[in-house]
């Protein structure tokens, strides 16, 4: 059995450790040990994910000007999505033979600029023209990596879920607002990681509570604030004194809640009903390590944002899931795969390797936008037996003459594709959430840089930041359509265009709710609420239960623990919280019985 090797990553030059059960997995799908390490495969994967930037420019079939998540300067052809998956035209067209003469992946991205990609990959929409990466949404409007949602405006990671803003990772969710991480709740505003709540506000970790507001940990309770329990009629008039319709209020207020939620103890691992596992934000998993964002995994390492179970001896596999099984390297894959290698963009497929955009299909090699079709290389029709004694080839070929990228990085069979590869910019990609770079730093690496403000015209100002109403019974109907100036314009650092408007349904909502105008765009709002998320690296750290009470002497325990009262916790545990963040962080034992 092969024993654990250290290895040098290609790109970062850092160590990484390959253990013997990893060699097993890379034996089973027949593929050598990575040359890159756990984290620079996974921002090279995520750099081929634009989920939510949307850019005008023509269609290369009917000359129309559309919305595609291509910007207008990437060199590739753009069909509108409804003609893509028609018979209008034909992907077989663009076969070519295979060249022993020329590096693999030179001969794959001429396919790649010659064929026409989709404007936007979604599904049965219905009124939700600026939506991406989503299927059966009803009158939604600027959300993205998104399923069976209705009147949902502004928001990423929603899943069923209906009449909410502002909004991310976000499960069966109702009439909520400025939620993250939340599962099941009703009319919850202003919270994370809080389920199965209606009529909470401001309020973290939080489990079948309601009426709720600026409460963090509790379970099963009812008029609380601060985790002060009121009654039914002391809460709601302490509760009329929130002036959340005021704008320069609200802020004190979350900067208040924040400073309080500090106070208390920390899990030290987002998730439930788990056996065996590492990262983080992991739910009905098993044996699954190093992955984030995972619902129903399984004996799976390395994985990210697979949020529809079910995913199954998969290795560095992010986006999607929903019935996966051995997937290696793929990113946006999905819906009845099985053995997909070094792939994006594929769906009810098996035995692909390095393909895009194929579906229904099976025995592919180096294709892109092929469906219903087998045993097919760059797209060109083989034989069965033609094409088992043309693959071994290939990949002996792309051994012998590997490409080699301008920062002296080799890829040779067994690694994603090259950057140069992919159709985005990295500051549009979802790479650049989880890993912002320079501009130096993008160009340095080899990823294409480019503003995003270029792409999106100027707009004269029509409403100053300093105009905008400061409370919403002030906004007047025909701030509807104003070009409003974003409040992180003036230094710099506005995430989108430096101006924003609002909509009439997004006003309905503001109004209905007595919340007040928001004065950051929708991009800065995004980045503003995704930064509360933990980050995709683990520390090694110690329980910070000292006892009867918290290491820094913060929190009081209520309960003596089961390491005996006054003594130091001994368990260790890996965690998304770095040591130097101010977060009490809790073991699942000490922190279970103090919420319980």
């Amino acid at each position: 059995m092969n024993k654990s090797r250290i290895k040098i990553c290609q790109n970062c030059k850092e160590e990484f450790r390959i253990e013997p059960e990893d060699f097993v997995f890379y034996d089973r799908i027949q593929v050598p040990p990575p040359t890159f390490c756990p984290e620079c495969r996974l921002q090279r994967r995520l750099a081929f994910r634009n989920e939510g930037k949307l850019f005008k420019r023509k269609s290369d079939f009917t000359g129309k000007t559309i919305f595609s998540m291509y910007a207008p300067d990437m060199p590739i052809k753009v069909y509108e999505y409804a003609i893509w998956h028609s018979d209008q035209w034909n992907p077989m067209e663009y076969n070519r033979d295979y060249n022993f003469n020329v590096p693999f992946f030179e001969q794959l991205a001429g396919l790649i600029s010659d064929i026409p990609y989709y404007n936007l990959s979604v599904l049965n929409m219905i009124n939700s023209d600026y939506c991406n990466n989503a299927n059966d949404l009803k009158d939604c409007y600027l959300v993205f990596g998104a399923n069976y949602d209705e009147n949902c405006l502004y928001g990423n990671g929603v899943n069923t879920t209906k009449d909410s803003m502002e909004i991310s990772h976000v499960q069966k969710c109702e009439l909520c607002y400025e939620c993250l991480m939340c599962v099941q709740c009703y009319k919850t505003f202003f919270s994370i990681d809080c389920e199965n709540c209606h009529n909470v506000y401001f309020s973290k970790k939080c489990v079948n509570c309601s009426y709720c507001f600026g409460c963090v940990n509790l379970r099963n309770k009812e008029y609380c604030i601060f985790n002060k329990q009121y009654t039914k009629e002391e809460y709601l008039n302490q509760f009329k004194k929130f002036q959340l319709n005021s704008r320069s209020i609200l802020i004190k207020t979350k900067k208040e809640v924040n400073d309080f939620w500090l106070n208390f103890p920390n899990k030290y691992r987002h998730g439930s009903h788990n056996n065996n596992v590492s990262g983080d934000y992991l739910y009905d998993s098993k044996n699954t390590f190093y992955s984030w964002n995972v619902y129903g995994a399984e004996d799976s390492r390395w994985c990210h944002d697979l949020l529809t179970p079910s995913a199954k001896d998969c290795y560095d596999y992010s986006i999607w899931g929903d019935n996966a099984e051995l997937i290696y390297e793929n990113v946006i894959c999905g819906m009845n795969i099985r053995n997909l290698k070094f792939c994006y963009e594929c769906w009810n497929s098996f035995d692909l390797d390095y393909c895009a955009f194929c579906s229904n299909s099976s025995n592919l090699f180096g294709c892109i936008g092929l469906r219903n079709k087998s045993y097919c290389i760059f797209n060109k029709q083989y034989t069965k037996k033609e094409y088992g004694e043309m693959v071994p080839k290939i990949i002996q070929h792309m051994n012998e003459m590997p490409y080699i990228d301008k920062n002296r990085r080799v890829y040779k069979y067994g690694e994603f594709f090259p950057i140069e590869l992919s159709p985005f910019s990295y500051t549009e990609t979802t790479a650049y959430e989880h890993f912002p770079l320079s501009k130096k730093q993008i160009e340095e690496g080899g990823y294409r840089y480019s503003d995003i403000k270029k792409h999106k015209g100027i707009y004269d100002i029509t409403l100053k930041k300093e105009n905008l109403p400061d409370n919403i019974e002030d906004a007047q109907d025909g701030v509807v359509g104003e070009f409003i100036e974003c409040a992180n314009a003036k230094t710099g650092v506005c995430c989108g265009v430096d101006v924003f408007t609002i909509i009439k349904r997004e006003l309905e909502f503001y109004r209905s709710h007595h919340i007040a105008l928001p004065d950051l765009c929708p991009n800065c709002r995004h980045y503003q609420r995704v930064k509360q998320r933990n980050p995709l690296k683990l520390w090694h750290r110690q329980c910070q239960c000292g006892g009867d009470k918290s290491d820094n002497g913060v929190y009081q325990n209520t309960v003596n623990h089961n390491h005996h009262g006054t003594n130091h916790c001994p368990n260790e545990f890996e965690t998304t919280y770095a040591p130097e963040r101010p977060e009490i962080v809790y073991c699942e034992k000490c922190y279970q019985e103090e919420v319980a």
